[in-house]
């Protein structure tokens, strides 16, 4: 009878789910379960027995940034394809020992790095400060106890070939076309060498960015009445301090913004900024110095992130694709702090600036300095990106200006900056110190 049928074909239905599910979760546990590490440093190629190798008799290695993440078919539908292949693919690396940098002595000042970089802090005997940033990650301290219980870790371990290893060389050299500070990064691989004593063993024979920090003497600059770098904290202070004397240079951190989101990067909190100090007699004009582009040109496919990155539980994480998925999630308490109140104009103006200085031309130079085996796997795809983004960029300009005064005045204080003695006013914005 028809209830009868009603109850086979509901039976029927529950049954097909409870497949669908059990699939699901079948896939899962073997797509998170086809890595068995969580951390792994670079692959040097044709030089089998490495700590037998003098790198000295060598001006460059053949090496993959990593192949930890080289995924099956079950992981590709998984986790997503991101740029694996960039990961896995070798290319030619300059070797670097650290007596023979800028033709000068070095002094490793100390070890850093945020919860999944390593890195060393170098001073070159002119003063200036330069840091060693590993290409690979260690996400490790990111994965909460539970996850290695279920043996899902790798959900998180996996997340890092989402990043591009590369990135962080084409960004600099598009920024340099678009006149924003960068700190001009370079990839090198440090062997083990005498030079790096007690942190041989973390550091030796890896893949590295050397780049300038953004702190300290700002000679390598080469800019007009600019002595010096501060971080985020170290400005907020000099404001307090100095209320009606530290400026802000407002056109270059809007345009240094928008160049955020015409790469996709969407990490941009307060402790990824340095400041250019120029000294103007009676008066400092600070210059924003991105740094850490870790997440430029992120790309996150595949069942699982697609399902945890959503705009309702981590609306700041973003693929990078032709268009911006929801721009209100770009905004971070660093732009509420600094650029609330600025007006509509200047972002519409630097906008049209960017789109100026970056033609198609410029666009497709920067990523020269990509090598060429990785170029073939993801460089025309990126430009064409790039410009899609460009042709938009007045629009954006706009909708971020007016989220950005929709957003509510701060009341806690910015990453890195929660040991500062502020009031609730200065807590709010940087210019609220002069009210």
């Amino acid at each position: 009878n028809l209830k009868e049928l009603k109850e086979y074909a509901l039976k029927k239905l529950l049954l097909g789910l409870g497949v669908l599910v059990l699939v699901f979760l079948v896939m899962t546990y073997f797509s998170l379960s086809s890595a068995s590490k969580s951390f792994k440093t670079c692959e040097i190629l044709e030089l089998p027995d490495v700590d037998q190798i003098n790198f000295r008799d060598y001006d460059s290695v053949l090496v993959a940034a990593s192949t930890l993440y080289e995924g099956n078919g079950v992981k590709t539908i998984m986790q997503g394809e991101q740029y694996r292949k960039a990961w896995s693919t070798p290319v030619k690396v300059p070797i670097l020992f650290l007596n023979e940098m800028e033709g000068s002595k070095v002094t490793i000042m100390e070890e850093g790095g945020g919860n999944q970089t390593h890195s060393l802090k170098l001073q070159l005997e002119n003063g200036v400060l330069m840091t060693l940033r590993s290409v690979t990650k260690d996400p490790s301290p990111l994965v909460p106890k539970v996850a290695e219980t279920l043996g899902i870790e790798n959900i998180i371990v996996d997340g890092i070939s989402a990043q591009h290893p590369y990135a962080a060389l084409a960004v600099a050299k598009l920024s340099d076309n678009a006149g924003i500070l960068n700190t001009k990064p370079k990839l090198v691989f440090v062997p083990k060498q005498e030079q790096l004593g007690e942190y041989n063993d973390k550091f030796g024979n890896r893949l590295f960015l050397l780049e300038y920090e953004t702190e300290g003497n700002a000679q390598w600059l080469k800019l007009k009445n600019v002595d010096s770098l501060i971080d985020t904290d170290n400005l907020q202070k000099l404001k307090i301090k100095n209320s009606n004397k530290v400026v802000l240079n407002s056109e270059a951190l809007v345009k240094a913004r928008l160049f955020d989101l015409l790469i996709g990067d969407w990490d941009r909190h307060a402790k990824q900024w340095g400041w250019a100090l120029e000294n103007r007699g009676d008066s400092f004009l600070a210059t924003p110095l991105p740094c850490d582009r870790d997440n430029a040109f992120f790309n996150l496919e595949g069942i699982l992130p697609t399902l945890i990155s959503n705009n309702v539980f981590l609306p700041v994480v973003q693929s990078f694709e032709n268009e911006i998925d929801f721009l209100p999630g770009l905004i971070s308490s660093f732009d509420i702090y600094f650029m609330r109140g600025i007006p509509r104009t200047t972002f519409k103006n630097e906008a049209e600036k960017l789109q100026l200085l970056l033609t198609d031309e410029v666009i497709e130079e920067s990523f020269s300095v990509w090598p060429e085996s990785i170029f073939e796997l993801d460089g025309k795809e990126l430009i064409s990106k790039i410009k899609h983004r460009r042709n938009q960029l007045v629009e954006y300009a706009g909708q971020f200006h007016d989220q950005l005064n929709k957003s509510e005045k701060l009341t806690t204080a910015l990453k890195g900056s929660e040991d500062i003695e502020m009031t609730n006013e200065e807590m709010e914005c940087f210019d609220c110190v002069d009210k």
